[in-house]
């Protein structure tokens, strides 16, 4: 870990040591008083080693690690759910480590500790022999809840929070809560007018808090930014929501770029990814946010009369199961669906299809804000990609010639082995033009994705039965979209869904 940017903050450094010394005997603490003196240069090169070592297993083995820990996963790694055999998500413990967060968090650098039996709660039926805990020690609690999904929860020591053990991504259960979601957010397809309307008439209250909702939804629906949940002061990074924007986060402008009435944005969202836009917005949320920063100094909150909990009670009048989250999910899935209209040939090969695709995907991952740091390799992946492409193009250059020639020879000596050769020369030609075409849009689709993580959106927030749907429409393999753990995941998906699929 020495070679990782975090151990050169100061924050981390600062938490570490301070976490270290208390680990430390009294003769320890005497010695060790300064972290820039300690050299953890041995203990690195010791882990570096180690690693060398597994790569350099023989594949006889790995192969013999592989069937010992294929033991592990039939041994614990599934359950017993209404009679049926489940796949348990993740049955291993996270070892102790230092906590690193996301972002600027000002906990990392802290000592994450090895979780003892005594920490955890399990969860089973009632005629269930609850797992024996390991040799001299006993479970914290065994409890039968079968209101909740988890199996074993604990709290870790770091932040306070509680981490569970679930079922796998493609269990019966995950998979029925999947479809539930997505059918909550179709169900607004068909009330989502009249909710717009409704809140653009609260723009004009008599009551501020109604005017505060109305602007925030306003916000949640065109921006698909998050709610936002209330925070205990330094428990975590000072990341925002809409529903927690201060002051600070908020520039008006008159006119920008040519535009009217402008909202510029910048603040911390989940994951300390930073959400900067600047969006045109109607006169009477213009006028409104105006009103809400009247006399208030930066570090308050713009909307002070509303919090999350009274946002998704008020949204939750309008329809059953409705929150914020479902718009962000609603919103996703139709900017999906229609981009995919927008964007597809049928006409087009697969490749083609598949960048459309993912420029579908990354109008949803940029509404949404999903970011990520350009992958430390890319400078040098893309270099290989470019030279490969070099390559390709001196090959199809040797191949038009070698056609040409083929082509020449035939007139001079008509006969059969003659076009042979040149129908073998013109599907080489075919070959390589289908290889570099490929291998060009490979290079533009990383390119437009360096900055940009898919994922998110994909697993989380798109109705797979879209994806599903397209495939069908457009003769694309499933495969192509989702890999094999994610093609589980969505199995009721792949089952269920017809071209004709609307979401």
């Amino acid at each position: 870990m020495l070679d990782h940017e975090y151990t050169t903050k100061k924050v981390f450094r600062e938490n570490f040591f301070k976490d270290w010394r208390k680990e430390m005997t009294r003769q320890e603490r005497l010695v060790i008083t300064d972290l820039e003196k300690c050299d953890f240069r041995e203990l690195h090169a010791f882990h570096k080693d180690k690693v060398e070592a597994r790569k350099a297993l023989s594949k006889e083995e790995k192969q013999d690690q592989k069937d010992a820990n294929q033991k592990i996963v039939d041994k614990y790694g599934y359950c017993l759910l209404d009679s049926h055999r489940e796949r348990i998500g993740n049955f291993k413990l996270e070892p102790p480590g230092l906590f690193r967060g996301r972002g600027e968090h000002p906990k990392q650098g802290m000592l994450k500790k090895r979780i003892q039996p005594e920490d955890v709660i399990i969860n089973c039926s009632k005629e269930a022999t609850p797992p024996a805990p390991p040799a001299g020690h006993h479970w914290k609690e065994v409890r039968h809840d079968n209101t909740v999904t988890w199996l074993a929860s604990w709290t870790e020591n770091v932040q306070g929070s509680i981490k569970y053990i679930m079922l796998n991504a493609n269990s019966k259960l995950k998979g029925e809560k999947d479809w539930e979601k997505y059918e909550v957010a179709r169900k607004l397809k068909s009330c989502v007018d009249s909710i717009r309307d409704g809140y653009l008439r609260d723009l004009k209250s008599k009551q501020m808090v109604a005017r505060q909702r109305a602007v925030a939804l306003y916000f949640i629906d065109k921006l698909a930014l998050r709610a936002g949940n209330e925070k205990e002061e330094g428990e975590t990074a000072d990341t925002v929501g809409c529903c927690s924007l201060r002051v600070e986060h908020i520039t008006l402008h008159d006119e920008l770029d040519g535009s009217e009435c402008v909202v510029e944005f910048d603040f911390l969202g989940k994951d300390s990814i930073r959400y900067y836009n600047k969006v045109p917005v109607i006169k009477k949320v213009f006028k409104n946010i105006k009103l809400f920063m009247e006399s208030k100094d930066p570090g308050d909150e713009l909307f002070d009369r509303l919090n999350t909990a009274l946002l998704n009670k008020h949204l939750s009048s309008l329809m059953p199961d409705l929150t914020a989250k479902v718009f962000r999910t609603y919103n996703a899935s139709i900017t999906l669906q229609q981009q995919l209209r927008q964007l597809t040939n049928k006409s087009d090969n697969v490749a083609e299809k598949l960048l459309s695709y993912n420029r579908a995907n990354r109008a949803v991952a940029i509404l949404c804000n999903h970011q990520r740091a350009p992958p430390k390799t890319f400078e040098q992946s893309m270099a290989n990609l470019h030279s490969k492409i070099v390559a390709r193009k001196e090959q199809l250059a040797l191949a038009k010639t070698e056609l040409k020639l083929a082509k020449k020879e035939m007139k001079t000596k008509d006969g059969p082995d003659s076009k042979l050769m040149v129908d073998r020369k013109a599907a080489a030609v075919k070959r390589c033009e289908d290889q570099l075409l490929k291998m060009e849009l490979q290079a533009t689709d990383r390119e437009e994705n360096k900055q940009i993580a898919l994922g998110t959106s994909k697993l989380n927030y798109l109705d797979p039965r879209i994806s599903v749907a397209w495939c069908k429409n457009m003769d694309v393999p499933i495969e192509k979209i989702y890999n094999k753990t994610q093609r589980e995941k969505f199995a009721w998906a792949i089952d269920m869904t017809e071209a004709d699929f609307e979401f």
